[in-house]
């Protein structure tokens, strides 16, 4: 098997994986959203869900947990459409800073550079 042959997925796995779906449920996932499991896997559970469980004890962007698996991210993202309608999993965007926030203002940063620059 040479390397290239690992790249290519074998799409009967793909279409067993996702049970012959094409597209998630959920369009509000993408590459960064932040995964982080509920619960554990329990037995009997498809491997791939029970691999993403164990992979977002931790919160990890979708595009990791794809990578991990080494799977399409399309597929992914409809494994992780079935955990979130369980409730199994729950996904988040990245936080970003609040636009109101106390940041000092453009005139004092740039004097504080030039202080470091004469250090």
């Amino acid at each position: 098997m040479t390397s290239d042959d690992l790249h290519r997925e074998d799409p009967d796995r793909l279409y067993t994986v996702t049970g012959g779906r094409s597209r998630a449920n959920e369009s509000a996932l993408d590459l960064v959203t932040l995964i982080v499991s509920e619960s554990d896997p329990v037995p009997g559970m498809q491997s791939e869900h029970g691999k993403i469980l164990r992979l977002c004890r931790h919160p990890t962007a979708m595009v990791e947990v794809a990578s991990e698996l080494g799977l399409p991210v399309s597929v992914v993202k409809i494994l992780l459409c079935d955990l979130l309608d369980t409730g199994r999993i729950t996904a988040r965007h990245p936080s970003a800073a609040p636009v109101d926030t106390d940041l000092p203002d453009l005139d004092t940063l740039k004097q504080v550079l030039v202080g470091l620059q004469k250090l």
